[in-house]
């Protein structure tokens, strides 16, 4: 096992014009420790994953696998097992074959082969498949036996590149819990890559969050979900997404009033003191789709008065999608509500945002407010 660490690490691609892919990034990733990047297509997180395996070049800064630096070190000197999004498994080849290439070709002894074949092959539960080849194999299956084939390897970090992104929706579950228990027995360094927020939240102990090449807030995953750093993470992190609504604060900071006046409430006590150095300027408000309540009033008096879009009942929860307006202005406010009795789309439905769940942010700099 081993730590992975980048120091002020950039990929650029050559142009014209040149592309900036990964720009001044810092992670730490400790022995053991089982880190997600996450983030839509394009923000770098493959280009992070495939610079720590050695298949793209380090432009600028430190890159280094425990105590080496791993700038100029080719990829099978590493020390570390990459499981692709296509499993690249050779089709003529049985799946015990698939696992044991790779340490034929190091020139390992038969008797060694054979047994961290079949310890892999036990771990991931697939003894019987064996002898069978990749078209007799499930998309599960094969992704079995391409973890077995980094698995074998007994590298000092596992690295992952959306591998469960072939699956349908019941195996992406299974897999998840696969590759959440292998961490656990194992213990191995693991970075894994992902635009998928569900993945990410369920099986990081940790998780980048990424946007144009960097790293816009690395946390666990719950305190990522509720203090997220600034408007990119608040509206990717969540699903439906943070309510983010434009607005301004009072002079004092005492009171909130969104653009057109769709929305006017007093902030909770907790961040007045936060928002009375800020009065007067423009904020963001976020309020999470599970702080939005069906209510004539709430404590403060305020309700919004908005027209309900769409329901989609989801079994134990529903949500309802609504538009908030006034002849200056609307703004898109979605509620998770506990499943029971529900608005009808194009009723009017009276909201109420719990105090307790407000965030805000800087409208120039997007920031979060307060830290």
């Amino acid at each position: 096992m081993a730590s992975v660490t980048l120091v002020g690490v950039r990929r650029i691609y050559p142009g014209p014009p040149p592309r900036v892919a990964v720009d001044n990034l810092d992670l730490s990733i400790a022995d053991g420790e089982f880190v997600v990047l996450v983030g839509p297509s394009g923000c770098g997180k493959s280009t992070t994953l495939r610079m720590i395996a050695g298949l793209e070049p380090v432009n600028a800064g430190h890159l280094s696998i425990g105590d080496r630096l791993m700038n100029e070190v080719a990829p099978k000197d590493r020390d570390v097992a990459m499981v692709f999004q296509n499993y690249a498994l050779y089709p003529h080849m049985t799946a015990y074959r698939n696992m044991a290439f790779n340490l034929e070709l190091k020139g390992m002894s038969r008797e060694d082969i054979d047994t961290r074949v079949k310890d892999a092959a036990a771990t991931l539960r697939i003894e019987h498949l064996l002898d069978r080849r990749p078209r007799q194999l499930s998309g599960g299956e094969q992704q079995r036996v391409a973890l077995g084939r980094a698995l074998v390897r007994n590298p000092a970090v596992f690295l992952f590149d959306e591998p469960l992104s072939n699956l349908d929706a019941k195996l992406r579950v299974e897999m998840r819990r696969e590759i959440a228990r292998l961490h656990r027995q194992l213990g191995t360094t693991m970075v894994y890559v992902t635009h998928d927020q569900a993945e990410a939240m369920t099986l990081g102990n940790r998780i980048v969050v990424m946007h144009g090449g960097r790293a816009q807030q690395v946390g666990k995953p719950l305190e990522v979900y509720h203090q997220p750093k600034n408007t990119f993470v608040a509206g990717f992190i969540g699903s439906p997404p943070m309510n983010l609504i434009a607005g301004r604060l009072t002079p004092d900071g005492a009171r909130f009033v969104s653009d057109g006046g769709v929305i006017n409430l007093v902030p909770p006590p907790d961040w007045r003191v936060t928002l009375a150095k800020t009065g007067g300027r423009a904020v963001v408000l976020g309020v999470r789709p599970e702080h939005v309540t069906l209510s004539e009033a709430g404590p403060d008096g305020a309700a919004i008065h908005a027209r309900v879009d769409l329901v989609e009942p989801l079994g134990q929860e529903v949500l309802v999608y609504t538009t908030a307006s006034t002849n200056a202005a609307s703004c898109e406010i979605t509620a998770r509500l506990a499943s029971g009795p529900t608005p009808v789309t194009g009723e009017t439905a009276s909201l109420h945002l719990d105090p307790a769940g407000l965030v805000f942010f800087d409208a120039e700099t997007k920031e979060r407010l307060g830290g």
